[in-house]
């Protein structure tokens, strides 16, 4: 088997091959917003033909690629059998929830590559919900309440993979069963609580009194990599898994704040968690929610080190934490608050990356400044600050009023309402937020908002021009110098999403202010971004089956934004949406996710596989050139 954990965790750790290891590097550079073309930018049209938006039960890619299966929902982590998914769908047992905690989550999301070797590396996948309606035989999303073993199972189901791959002689990649770093990070998987926030005393819980630590970490969406490679793990829609009754909470603080974020939630009796575990009711545990909405830190490295979840970077619905090293030294993470009509964010590190030093940078998104986006509608735009941490000293905004003064942590617990007091735009559900290490600016994907312009809903402005925006947009933003930790910007619309041929304005596709040509297929509902080594912007969409919005698969589309092309390069299955775009550090494996295959009703098994397995099944799929070249070319 060659090297294994031990001699490849130690490289890993050692200062200078480290950067060897992740390819890191220091990548905020000046360039003009206008995307000049020149020697070494993409003026041509990537190669591949474009597919268009279908309904068809299989993955779809452009003649020339090939796509297969890489891990799917239940496969072993470790030596032992994969889930018994028919026995799981017949009636679930005490068993199958102890395999679900060594076997690949379901619904994968965020799909992370981290190098090894040449030939070896660790996928970080996230696993953001689960579909009981899917999992479960005449489950009734209305009317049934899950058994302490399915809402068990789906707990373990929840939250993080770490899984090794190679690479086989084809060039394509399989996991490897037993490897030492394979391991799950479920929902009660231990997590140290770190930053301004710890130890607060809405943080602290009957089974924790300190306020140090959280059982588990749920609803991962989309994530990020930091440059001394770990992982940022976003928690999203942590509401859903609270009951109980609101009004019945005696603190009013408590109460004014679960119900900003929408906790409790009536979905929370699809997954039963709180009927079975007291720590998810919030009338036994009031706190235990204020213990997630966290960005949460996992070394894929290094399987005995617990996830830590960096309160600095504020508590909300993640999307994303997207890193990018300034100038000076400091890391910049970009980050989307997933809710209509929330906002867009980053945090700029006090402290400096020490490409020299691993170790070092472990603390680093402790302390420094959390900021909060205002869109002008002049095509300018500033971040304002909401709090800065600096050791134990955390100054609010002065503009701020109580209590955010005298007990500033709420600035980080209750940020969703220090930024609505700062005055932030207000935005059609921003997901993914990325920083382009090509063209140097950030994209971000606000995949829709059909309740912009509604009857006492919020109004139009010039970053969210569409009233009843089904098909979302996408917005990329220039930091003021091209430097990533300034505190203005300015931005352009680059893309309004729709059909080329709709005859509605609102649902029309246009690319940095023009009409795409009608050979351009059709896109809505942008969610996340990957970039290749051109800096061409690859769009993975959640929710074009929608009937308001394209009424056909998810997909994958790339921008070229130097020529303003739109291609479609891959097509999900009925149900899906697709996520976690992500490429091999040599870009000849474009690898995502098949999420929620069957969702909303949608009549596929998918994957097909032959096994028997009468359940459809999340999966994260890896497509390759047949010529062998970059994905990309």
């Amino acid at each position: 088997m060659g090297e294994y954990f031990g001699d490849i965790l130690k490289r890993a750790l050692d200062r200078r091959d480290f950067l060897k290891l992740t390819g890191t590097s220091a990548v905020a550079f000046s360039s003009p917003f206008a995307h000049a073309k020149t020697k070494n930018k993409p003026t041509k049209s990537l190669s591949y033909k474009t597919i268009y938006p279908n309904n068809e039960d299989r993955v779809i890619v452009p003649e020339g690629y090939r796509v297969s299966i890489l891990i799917k929902w239940g496969d072993p982590l470790d030596n032992g059998e994969p889930l018994n998914w028919n026995r799981v769908y017949e009636g679930t047992t005490s068993e199958d929830v102890e395999r679900q905690k060594r076997c690949f989550g379901y619904n994968a999301d965020f799909v992370g590559f981290f190098k090894l070797t040449s030939n070896r590396a660790l996928l970080v996948v996230n696993h953001e919900y689960t579909n009981p309606e899917l999992m479960f035989k005449d489950f009734d999303l209305d009317t049934s309440t899950p058994t302490r073993e399915q809402a068990d199972l789906m707990l373990q189901a929840h939250g993080v993979s770490v899984v090794e791959i190679r690479r086989k002689s084809d060039g394509s990649w399989e996991y490897v069963k037993g490897s030492p770093f394979n391991r799950r990070i479920t929902g009660d998987t231990v997590c140290l609580i770190s930053g301004p926030a710890k130890g607060h005393r809405l943080m602290k819980t009957s089974y924790d009194p300190n306020g140090l630590l959280v059982y588990g970490t749920l609803n991962n969406c989309a994530a990020g990599k930091t440059p001394w490679g770990t992982v940022l793990t976003c928690e999203e829609n942590f509401h859903s898994y609270f009951g109980g009754d609101r009004a019945l909470i005696s603190d009013d603080l408590v109460r004014s704040i679960h119900q900003r974020y929408g906790v409790p939630s009536r979905r929370a009796r699809q997954y039963g968690f709180h009927i079975y575990h007291d720590r998810f009711n919030i009338n036994i545990e009031p706190n235990e929610a204020f213990r997630f909405g966290w960005v949460v830190e996992i070394d894929p490295y290094d399987p005995t080190r617990p996830p830590v979840k960096r309160t600095a970077l504020g508590r909300f619905k993640h999307e994303a934490a997207t890193t990018v090293v300034a100038n000076d030294g400091r890391v910049v993470v970009y980050m989307g608050d997933d809710e209509r009509f929330e906002y867009i964010y980053k945090f700029v590190t006090k402290g400096k990356y020490d490409p020299l030093n691993r170790t070092a940078n472990f603390g680093l998104l402790d302390e420094g400044t959390l900021y909060v986006a205002k869109f002008n509608d002049d095509l300018t735009g500033e971040w304002i600050p909401i709090a800065t941490v600096d050791g134990s000293r955390i100054t609010p905004n002065p503009n701020l009023p109580e209590p955010f003064q005298s007990d500033p942590v709420l600035c980080f617990i209750n940020t969703r309402r220090a930024a609505d007091l700062l005055g932030a735009t207000r935005m059609d559900r921003p997901e993914d937020v990325e920083w382009n290490p090509i063209t140097r600016s950030v994209f971000v994907a606000l995949t829709y908002n059909e309740r912009r312009g509604a009857p006492v809903q919020p109004r139009t402005d010039k970053a969210n021009p569409r009233p009843l925006n089904h098909m979302g947009h996408i917005i990329e933003i220039k930091e003021q110098n091209n430097d990533p930790t300034s505190t203005r910007f300015t931005w352009v619309m680059a893309m309004l999403c729709g059909d080329p041929r709709a005859t509605d304005e609102n649902r029309k596709l246009y690319i940095y202010g023009q009409p795409a040509k009608e050979t351009t297929p059709a896109i809505s509902a942008p969610d996340n971004f990957a970039f290749d080594k051109l800096g061409n912007v690859w769009i993975a969409t959640d929710g074009n089956p929608h009937p308001d919005r394209l009424a056909k698969n998810d997909g994958v589309y790339t921008l070229n934004v130097y020529t303003k092309e739109l291609k479609m390069f891959l097509s999900g299955v009925p149900g899906c949406e697709i996520c976690g775009p992500e490429f091999s550090e040599d870009y000849k494996t474009f690898f995502c996710a098949i999420q929620h295959p069957g969702e909303g009703g949608a009549n596929t098994r998918w994957p097909y596989l032959g096994d028997g397995v009468v359940v459809p099944r999340p999966a994260v799929v890896q497509v390759q050139r047949n010529d062998g070249r970059e994905v990309y070319l």
